[in-house]
């Protein structure tokens, strides 16, 4: 811009010279100094006397500088763009390989970013994909680490990490596209927990039977909520001060119990002492078969392969976490450590 409003004053200054000066009219004027500035060496248009001569040199010589500096601008401004650009993608892949044991969000939808948020309070590493660039420009923007691309296509996720990655939540609008993510990453990654958005009853037996693990209605659920909240307020105020946010007091927690790391497997509640020592409380415990033990007694024996479900402050999860043993799960993640 500065170089453009230079020469454009330059050729005004040839013109004014040509016309004022040299007694030109405004239509020779301005093509001797069109010619003169873009050095073309057409001739004189009208005879020049020595100071008309000193004059279209300096013109010249300003003509030359001033295209210079645009073709020099121009370029770089080119070149610049083409190698930033080729940075930002060698950084953006640096990023994705580092990743490990992080989590992936399809979609940044209104459901996608209330996932997000989530995982950000949960100080989780995650990365968002979209296919929309406007979305991924605005998940960046967020502070979010973001990937454009399909989701449903296996080269999409094997760019963001799939074989590495702890979860995936197939969050697209599209009940299609999400039963698409499901069948890729349990091919590209069998040992990986897949969490799926249905919008239908039927999409949401079909997304189950494509491998899911956990599969969400967004209407279902929201009913369920809101009828809860009619009927038991206090109640659904209390879970979800323990499940979402980032100033809560208490949490909840699961413990995945591996006999190779829980020196508890094989021993029940009241003989681990679990409660006493880290003041966690076991609200539950999940067998290896499915079977739900809600509010265990001191009698229930810890078997390999449970999964207990704690509730505490960050600080005592954190101390049953560290009873429990050094626990390295790619199913289960560890309490957080803040």
């Amino acid at each position: 811009m500065t170089g453009a409003i230079a020469l454009g004053g330059v050729f005004f200054i040839g013109t004014l010279w040509y016309c004022l000066v040299e007694g030109w009219s405004w239509e020779d004027a301005a093509y001797m100094t069109v010619i003169t500035l873009a050095t073309v060496g057409y001739g004189e248009t009208h005879p020049l006397g020595s100071r008309g001569r000193l004059f279209t040199i300096a013109l010249i010589l300003l003509g030359v500088v001033n295209i210079g500096y645009i073709v020099n601008r121009f370029t770089e401004a080119i070149i610049q763009g083409y190698f930033q650009e080729g940075i930002r993608l060698q950084q953006q892949r640096r990023l994705m390989e580092s990743l490990s044991e992080h989590y992936i969000i399809c979609g940044f939808s209104r459901t996608g970013r209330q996932i997000a948020k989530e995982f950000r309070a949960e100080d989780v590493p995650f990365v968002v994909i979209d296919s929309d660039m406007e979305s991924v420009q605005r998940a960046q923007t967020e502070g979010y680490t973001a990937y454009q691309g399909d989701a449903t296509l296996d080269d999409t996720l094997l760019k963001v990490g799939i074989e590495r990655a702890m979860c995936i939540v197939a969050a697209l609008p599209s009940d299609a596209e999400n039963l698409y993510i499901v069948l890729s990453a349990k091919t590209l990654n069998t040992e990986i927990r897949v969490i799926a958005r249905a919008s239908t009853e039927e999409a949401l037996q079909k997304l189950r039977r494509g491998g899911a693990d956990e599969v969400i209605s967004p209407y279902i659920t929201g009913g369920k909520r809101m009828a809860a909240a009619a009927l038991r307020p206090q109640v659904l105020d209390f879970v979800d001060g323990i499940l979402t946010g980032a100033d809560r007091q208490l949490y909840m927690e699961e413990f995945l119990l591996d006999p190779a790391f829980c020196p508890f497997v094989g021993q029940s509640l009241q003989k681990a002492r679990l409660r006493s020592q880290s003041g966690a409380l076991v609200l539950a415990i999940r067998r290896l078969d499915g079977t739900l033990i809600g509010g265990p007694t001191g009698d229930t024996v810890l078997m390999s392969g449970d999964r207990l479900i704690g509730m505490g402050t960050a600080e005592q999860l954190r101390s049953l976490n560290q009873i429990l043993g050094p626990i390295n799960s790619k199913q289960l993640r560890r309490p957080k450590n803040s």
